[in-house]
């Protein structure tokens, strides 16, 4: 069932055949790329899905694909979150708590990568920030919405392994900011949320994993200028030329997000709990340099994973 798929296959190839009414689904990130096409392949199978964005309007003007694909049953709702501000996360994590709705799916998809240096609105650095804190919030302070055999998928990236996550400098207050850095360390800290909050739930059969969706031509890019991009993909390309792998393709949008979709209600729950997927299935360990397949071995060390929520807990004043 699971063996099946690979880098080419879509949403739709994966879900074909998947009845998904009654299921009820968060994904962050609704107005844009991959978050929207994920809602549109959940909602066409009959899911019940809210999408959270940062800019309302936004949304709701990128959704409307994802209205018109409602099936089965099937629903879509917005709701405010901008992952930048943790007065903004506890406030959508408060009001989904007292609405008391269960979830059978949380998708962690929002990000930002490679911006120029800059800080949330607590103070952190953009990325790690954006990308990993806001959810650490928001996933934590809604954990008993989501229902026994649950899950949780965190979009994380092939660029987790530019960088480890610095518990000593995540601000990079002692060290020179590189974008790239910044980015391959939120995209760890992904992984090692998900490594976590996996070890804490699967008692109750709440199952984490993370993914990497692939190269795709999305928003995400959009602090890259035409020469960086070049310069990102000859470097992929040097790591897949050292390693025997054939050149960089981008995949698109509805191949983005297969993997996705297939870890959170394809895959087998103890075949991607605690693990690390790429192109619909659970990536080998790979040491070496360069951006290529694979995970690398600090994203999944649980001494690690323990290590971060500890300092996550501490940087956010508040613990789980």
């Amino acid at each position: 069932m699971t063996s099946n798929f690979g880098a080419s296959s879509t949403t739709n190839d994966v879900l074909t055949g998947v009845n998904l009414a009654g299921k009820r689904v968060l994904v962050t990130g609704a107005s844009a790329g991959l978050g929207v096409e994920t809602c549109r392949a959940l909602v066409a199978h009959g899911a019940a899905v809210v999408g959270a964005a940062r800019d309302l309007q936004k949304a709701q003007n990128a959704t409307a694909g994802v209205r018109d694909a409602i099936s089965g049953g099937g629903s879509f709702d917005l709701i405010e979150l901008d992952l930048a501000s943790l007065s903004s996360v506890r406030a959508c994590a408060d009001g989904l708590v007292a609405e008391g709705a269960s979830f059978d799916i949380v998708i962690a998809n929002a990000g930002v990568m490679a911006p120029p240096f800059g800080h949330t609105a607590d103070g952190f650095e953009t990325q790690f920030g954006t990308n990993h804190l806001g959810h650490f919030v928001l996933v934590n302070r809604i954990a008993a919405l989501i229902r026994n055999g649950g899950r949780l998928v965190n979009l994380s990236s092939a660029g987790h392994r530019f960088a480890d996550v610095d518990l000593q400098d995540p601000n990079f207050e002692q060290t020179r900011y590189d974008p790239w850095i910044g980015y391959g360390r939120s995209k760890t800290a992904n992984i090692l949320f998900a490594v976590e909050f996996d070890r804490r739930h699967q008692s109750r059969g709440v199952r984490a994993t993370a993914v990497h969706p692939g190269g795709i031509r999305t928003d995400l890019s959009r602090h890259l200028s035409p020469v960086d991009q070049e310069t990102l993909i000859g470097t992929i390309n040097a790591a897949h030329a050292a390693a025997g792998l054939p050149p960089f393709q981008y995949k698109s949008i509805p191949q983005g997000a297969a993997t996705s979709v297939w870890a959170a209600v394809v895959a087998e729950a103890n075949t991607v709990g605690g693990r690390y997927c790429e192109d619909c299935h659970v990536a080998e360990i790979q040491e070496g340099e360069g951006i290529r397949g694979g995970v690398r071995p600090y994203a999944l060390d649980q001494e690690r994973a323990q290590a971060l929520w500890a300092k996550s807990e501490e940087m956010v004043a508040e613990r789980f």
